[in-house]
């Protein structure tokens, strides 16, 4: 019963985006509150396997953003602590971190992705050689790191330079991708299923950390400015990424929408900001979710994926109170 279970919100972690998760962490323990549910904040640094057994958490509710957080350690160390969690497993979140490797994985899956190539700092190959005739302008960025941080677009060789040196800055691997010309979409997907797709126009510029998370410097069309076609097909491209890496719970896949009015796919996040006016509650709020709602809808999802534990047929029960009262398993033997 509600009561009964304590579920902790772990937050913070050790990632450049530590002040985002923090409020993305709050804004979910004020729902689960205001759901009724025992929720505790958990913050995380490098004490965590203390924290996390000293707490005797049930569920633990994954609001961390970045290294460490999303790219499956968490989610390794939950496992073996045997406490059910949000959000995608250890190989899932692992791989979407890694934005070349996903970009393997959707090219596999036959995805349309941006070309571009890796530049790792120990290889010792010159960069401009490296890129040889790839062309101008690309986007550069760090493998691992979200909420575009060291994130820069580059239109000749002086500026592939620098914007490689600052990326190696965030990361050991740096990604460097054909600059597409084109509108850019994001789909929340939610259990596998797209709730819908939000525009994203900013004012100036392109949608680095600075206009993503200052108020009023970018602009959203919810829903995006698509033709049905191109929507439908949008959802559908942005939910055969999410199954291609395996993912689970809520995430949101970021896409550009080309002139030509092809797709691609240019990454895809397991724990997407869940503040009040972040990009997935926004795209939850158009298909008739509140952000309690889309809280508690992602707490619902919450498991152990380890073989072990799918033999152990333990479910937690936990009471869902809203405007309809309905009860939810978070399993982890799904």
């Amino acid at each position: 019963m509600i009561g009964q279970r304590k579920i902790g919100v772990l937050m913070g972690g050790l990632s450049a985006e530590r002040d985002i998760s923090i409020r993305s962490g709050e804004a979910i323990v004020a729902a689960l509150a205001d759901r009724g549910y025992d929720a505790w904040p958990l913050f995380v640094d490098r004490d965590v396997d203390l924290v996390l057994r000293q707490s005797r958490i049930d569920v633990a509710f994954l609001a961390l953003h970045g290294r460490y957080g999303e790219d499956g350690c968490i989610q390794g160390l939950l496992e073996l602590l045997g406490i059910p969690y949000t959000g995608s497993g250890v190989l899932a979140s692992a791989l979407a971190m890694n934005k070349a490797r996903a970009k393997e994985i959707f090219r596999l899956n036959n995805l349309p992705t941006a070309p571009g190539y890796v530049v790792q700092s120990d290889s010792g190959e010159d960069l401009l050689e490296m890129h040889g005739s790839f062309g101008f302008p690309v986007v550069v960025k760090p493998a691992g790191e979200g909420s575009s941080l060291g994130i820069r677009i580059a239109r000749d060789e002086l500026e592939l330079e620098a914007a490689v040196e600052q990326a190696l800055r965030f990361d050991d691997d740096v990604l460097v991708e054909r600059f597409i010309e084109g509108k850019e979409v994001s789909v929340g997907i939610l259990d596998g299923k797209p709730l819908g797709a939000v525009e994203i126009v900013p004012k100036r510029g392109f949608y680095d950390f600075r206009n993503k998370y200052t108020s009023g410097r970018t602009e959203y069309h919810l829903p995006a400015r698509l033709s049905p076609e191109r929507y439908r097909s949008a959802l559908r491209l942005a939910t055969l990424a999410h199954d291609a890496l395996g993912c689970e719970g809520a995430t949101r896949v970021d896409l550009i929408i080309s002139e030509r009015g092809n797709e691609v796919v240019l990454e895809l996040n397991t724990l997407p900001g869940m503040t009040p006016t972040s990009l997935l509650p926004k795209i939850a709020h158009g298909a008739g979710l509140s952000f309690e709602d889309l809280v508690e809808e992602t707490l619902k999802s919450a498991r152990l994926r380890a073989h072990g534990h799918r033999r152990d047929r333990r479910a937690v029960q936990v009471t869902f109170q809203g405007p309809e009262r309905r009860t939810g398993f978070l399993s982890d033997a799904h």
